[in-house]
């Protein structure tokens, strides 16, 4: 089966700077893809051209085998975009909103009222239909701009930012609801430069670094890898421990603190096994046994430097 998303030698420029230089990859439906990188990386400027809004100079997209070069109106269709900035019009209640963009996607006028309820239902605002979007919270305002970027029902939603201003309730809950709109089948590409928040919903990681693409991974091939962070808690501290454990090839950097031992592990699951059975049997008083993934920031600046600042 042919991928959702087809990216190839994509390339675009502004006057004296190139923002994007051959970008290739391809996205599988169903996916939630967190887009990292510092700023002025190219995040932005490929979202607009996924989302048929910038012309690149050179390479192709694809969108359900659909080309965005050649039929842009067509992948309006498939997408739901929502940019960094955006705006909503403070006068209008949240039905209104979402009739007007309702109708400029071109949705019938019969079926306008289900989508309006389809849509509230699935963003959690059909209880705010009849307000002011000037009397909303911040977080509220979010949900509506989503609401408005996927009233079309889209199979592939695009999210600049979208956890930008939100307070830590609001971004909590903008988690749950992008988790929630992955469950149903959407596709999602979001960029963000809360990269802890982007592993609680995300299948896959992209880093982009000065218009070009440097890795596009599974983030499971980053908490499943052969060498892993341990941790054993002890039921007491245990005096001989560290030196047992620097016995074992496969263990390194072991570092102890009372009842608790860290250390690197290389081996497979089932060496990981064997470890903790031979720890318990020799009589050593483990009371739990944990591995440590790394999480997105760490594997981030783990590859691309202290100095290269997400966002």
């Amino acid at each position: 089966m042919s991928p959702l998303i087809e990216v190839k030698d994509l390339t675009f420029e502004y006057p004296g700077k190139k923002a994007l230089s051959r970008v290739s990859f391809t996205i599988e439906e169903g996916s939630v893809t967190a887009l990292v990188g510092p700023n002025g990386a190219g995040k932005t400027t490929l979202m607009n051209c996924l989302a048929a809004l910038a012309r690149p100079v050179y390479g192709h997209i694809r969108l359900q085998d659909v080309s965005v070069l050649d039929n842009p109106r067509e992948c309006h269709r498939l997408i739901g975009y929502l940019p960094d900035f955006y705006g909503l019009y403070d006068d209008l209640t949240v039905r209104q909103c979402l009739k007007y963009m309702a109708l400029a996607q071109g949705i019938i006028s019969e079926n306008i009222d289900n989508a309006i309820k389809i849509t509230s239902k699935r963003v959690h605002i059909l209880d705010r239909l009849d307000v002011k979007v000037g009397h909303l919270s911040r977080g509220l305002r979010q949900r509506l701009a989503i609401g408005q970027a996927i009233i079309h029902d889209p199979k592939i939603i695009l999210l600049d930012e979208p956890a930008s201003g939100l307070d830590p309730k609001a971004r909590h809950q903008l988690s749950e609801l992008l988790l929630e709109l992955r469950d149903g089948g959407k596709t999602l590409l979001v960029s963000s430069h809360i990269l802890a928040e982007l592993e609680d919903y995300s299948t896959h990681m992209m880093v982009i670094h000065d218009g070009k693409l440097e890795e596009h991974t599974s983030i499971r091939d980053h908490k499943f890898q052969s060498v892993r962070t341990l941790v054993l808690t002890l039921a007491r501290p245990a005096e001989g421990l560290t030196a047992a454990l620097s016995l074992e090839e496969a263990v390194s950097q072991i570092e102890e603190n009372g009842t608790s031992v860290e250390f690197v592990f290389a081996g497979t699951e089932e060496d990981q096994h064997h470890l903790l059975k031979q720890l318990l049997s020799a009589g050593w008083p483990v009371c739990a046994f944990a591995v440590r993934e790394k999480n997105l920031q760490e594997t981030y600046l783990e590859k691309f430097g202290a100095h290269s600042h997400a966002s």
